[in-house]
């Protein structure tokens, strides 16, 4: 359904990039293949904007960054595909209950940006926009970096409203469903 839903859009001339987020790391070329959308490596700069998925950002949250190159190993990722379907399913719910657990026990500032990350990511990429998601905490934040005014974009969650970041002209709007 959503396969189908990517190819129609992007056959009828619409781009689509699609970057890793936190449960769909595994996505590879055939997902591409199968939706026209082209991968993109976290992070990149696409007409002078930063495009992350933002997790990166969270640096504070030391235990989610452990799992997150856990989970981005190649060898990690090997030996998960290797079994069974039934037993990747009963590890996948596993995570996820124990995710909620962690996220549930934890301070609500350590799974938010780090600034002195997002100071240097903006500072290292030469940029003066940066848009992300991860933190489920979408808006605008302005900030002042290397001399230049700047700008971090945090896009809205796919469940409930949802929504995506529309940039038309060069003038961004955070647009809600």
């Amino acid at each position: 359904m959503v396969i189908g839903f990517f190819r129609r859009l992007s056959s009828a001339g619409t781009r689509l990039y699609f970057m890793h987020g936190n449960r769909d790391f595994l996505v590879g070329e055939r997902f591409a293949a199968a939706t026209g959308a082209a991968l993109l490596a976290d992070p990149t700069v696409m007409d002078g904007v930063l495009l992350m998925h933002g997790d990166t950002l969270c640096t504070d949250d030391v235990d989610y960054q452990a799992w997150r190159r856990t989970a981005r190993d190649p060898a990690w990722q090997s030996e998960f595909l290797a079994k069974p379907r039934a037993a990747r399913r009963a590890t996948v719910e596993g995570l996820r209950e124990k995710s909620k657990e962690v996220i549930g026990a934890k301070p609500a500032d350590i799974m938010d940006v780090n600034e002195g990350a997002v100071r240097r990511a903006l500072s290292q990429h030469g940029v003066s926009r940066l848009v992300h998601g991860h933190t489920h905490r979408p808006g605008l934040h302005r900030l002042e970096v290397d001399g230049r005014r700047c700008e971090r974009w945090v896009l809205p969650d796919w469940y409930g409203r949802g929504g995506y970041l529309e940039i038309a002209t060069r003038k961004p709007r955070l647009v809600r469903w």
